[in-house]
């Protein structure tokens, strides 16, 4: 975007002219401001505050939404001092190793603190989406009574709270439109929540309570959906039967986005064809999803609904591969795919043969990818076919457990605009199962083809080349994960050296010591975080770090503490707060 005034009669020698970098004459306040409101990327707003003083404060002033990638990047007083009028705050609290349990409980990231502040600066606060954070029932209370414009809560993978919290939301929000409650470790005590909303209330738009276990009480939710003419999302449990949800959908059929629950109950022919009927009057029905029980008699229930998804979300359904193909026929604008791979490579070539527009894919163990009897699963034949079909993926994650070099290198060929490749080959240290070779070509060809890379995952037997491709050709990545692999310090420091954009590098049981860790300081001032666990790195490696840059939160999860000279997990990020004052005995802080 470029707001420089042009002179109409230029002189390359006037101070004016196009060559100049100064503007001919200032933007009013009010003008700059309107014109930066209508910025959405973040990227740019932040660039657009680096121009000069006026840009910053106008930037400043008219800022309503900020994310934090990072809880402890940044304290809620700085942030509520940089921006004083945050309507939304996104905030992200734990690493994402948290999901794998490496992250031990009670580490941190409590939003409480940070709702004490916004109550005293952003009263008119409206919408907090939370990612990883502990939010206990006190919060949920606190926040509902202190902000009286509140409209949307999002609470993905946190903890802490119970439904008793969610009563609180329900009772006190009066202007709420989005109740957001998805893979969260809560504590289900009943589904009453759903009982306290108001009489007669009439703003909702957004409604998930997809993964809560609890019944609900159904007249309520009847009632609810009945009065919010502008609901557009509606997600509920298992505990919603079929005939249920029939009649919620022929009180909204005006959805975009439907979570079915379970689709595991016995109907009569009569009842089987009012929810088809049901979700053939859903005629602006864009994404489905929920499916924690199917079997292939309800499939065509939902076949007239399909005509217009964009995105379909089978991650709970163990679909066969033929259950699969039957649905897909009917999804001729699919986008998004997330499947297990019970649909095995049939199903797959399934969708290279019927999703022409497919922008992500995503394939899921249906089963603990460590067990070793499991006879179904995708391999690089079914990769194969939805790469050959579909033109437009930029987008997979892909769990399988066996590839080869050349099926990727294709793959990358057949679809070279990836900017998210994350290959997740299901046995530690597999090889090429075809040569027995590395898994080394096939990242050099991800990273060498897909230019637009920004997020990678690698797997498999990787030596210390893979990781010397990544540096010497992956620009653009901002996001590495990395698990069991590597041959060496190398290979890590070939990363650290080589790629100019990154952000985000995740480690887990690799030989990388302190000779990586310490091989670019400075490359940790630009990044966000750096997760190391399972690795070589020892004390006094993170001592040396620490103390190279005092700037940086250098910390160390000590579960047993019998060791001095291992750091069984480094967790490395920047902040403008300095230490965290939260920290448990077994985080050490550097």
């Amino acid at each position: 975007m470029n707001l420089k005034r042009k002179n109409p009669n230029p002189d390359p020698s006037s101070p004016d002219s196009d060559e100049s970098t100064q503007l001919s004459s200032p933007f009013p306040d009010e003008v700059l401001e309107r014109v930066l409101s209508l910025l959405n990327s973040r990227k740019d707003r932040n660039s657009v505050s680096l121009v000069c003083k006026d840009w910053y404060d106008a930037e400043r002033w008219s800022r309503t939404h900020v994310f934090i990638g990072n809880c402890y990047s940044v304290s809620p007083e700085i942030l509520t001092r940089r921006f004083p009028n945050i309507r939304s705050v996104t905030l992200k609290g734990k690493p994402r190793f948290s999901d794998f349990d490496l992250v031990p409980p009670k580490w941190g990231a409590c939003v409480h603190s940070w709702l004490l502040v916004f109550a005293t600066k952003y009263h008119f606060l409206e919408a907090l989406r939370l990612k990883r954070m502990t939010v206990s029932d006190e919060s949920l209370k606190f926040l509902a009574l202190s902000f009286p414009n509140f409209k949307a809560l999002s609470l993905l993978s946190c903890d802490g709270f119970s439904t008793d919290g969610l009563a609180s939301i329900t009772t006190h929000c009066k202007n709420l439109t989005e109740l957001d409650i998805q893979e969260n470790d809560i504590d289900d005590k009943s589904g009453k929540w759903l009982s306290c909303f108001p009489e007669n209330f009439m703003s909702l738009e957004v409604l998930n309570f997809a993964n809560l276990n609890s019944d609900v009480n159904f007249e309520a939710l009847e009632r609810l959906v009945s009065w919010c003419k502008s609901l557009k999302v509606l997600k509920v449990n298992e505990n919603i039967t079929l005939e249920q949800l029939q009649r919620l959908l022929v009180l909204a059929p005006h959805l975009r986005e439907v979570g079915t629950g379970s689709l595991l109950q016995e109907l009569t022919p009569r009842q089987h064809s009012e929810l088809k009927s049901a979700f053939s009057n859903c005629k602006n029905l864009n994404i489905l999803s929920g499916f924690t029980e199917v079997t292939s008699i309800f499939l065509p229930v939902l076949y007239p609904a399909c005509t217009n998804l964009t995105f379909l979300n089978l991650s709970y359904a163990v679909l066969q591969s033929d259950e699969l193909s039957n649905l897909l026929i009917h999804c001729p604008l699919l986008q998004r795919l997330w499947v297990l791979d019970s649909v095995e490579d049939e199903g797959l070539e399934a969708v290279g043969s019927n999703c022409p527009l497919l922008e992500e894919l995503r394939v899921f163990p249906a089963s603990d990818p460590h067990e070793d009897e499991i006879v179904h699963g995708v391999t690089e034949i079914g990769f194969l076919a939805v790469s050959y079909g579909c033109k437009k993926l930029h987008y997979v994650l892909y769990f399988c457990r066996r590839m080869t070099n050349a099926a990727v290198t294709t793959i990358v060929q057949n679809c070279p605009d990836f900017t998210h490749f994350r290959l997740c080959i299901m046995n530690p240290r597999q090889p090429d199962y075809q040569t027995g070779e590395p898994m080394d070509e096939a990242f050099g060809a991800v990273v060498k083809t897909c230019t637009k890379l920004r997020r990678l995952a690698v797997s498999g037997l990787l030596t210390d080349l893979t990781f010397e491709y990544i540096g010497k050709y992956a620009k653009n990545l901002e996001t590495l994960s990395v698990a069991f692999a590597g041959s060496s310090d190398w290979g890590m420091e070939c990363v650290l050296k080589g790629c100019p954009k990154l952000r985000k590098l995740e480690i887990r049981d690799c030989p990388f010591g302190n000779a990586a860790l310490l091989s670019s300081f400075r490359k940790y001032e630009s990044m966000r975080s750096l997760w190391m666990s399972g690795c070589k790195v020892t004390m006094n490696g993170c001592r040396l770090l620490a103390q190279e840059m005092p700037r940086l939160n250098v910390e160390v999860i000590k579960e047993c503490g019998n060791d001095d000279c291992q750091a069984d997990k480094l967790y490395v990020y920047r902040s403008v707060a300095g230490p965290r004052k939260d920290a448990p005995p077994f985080v050490l802080t550097l």
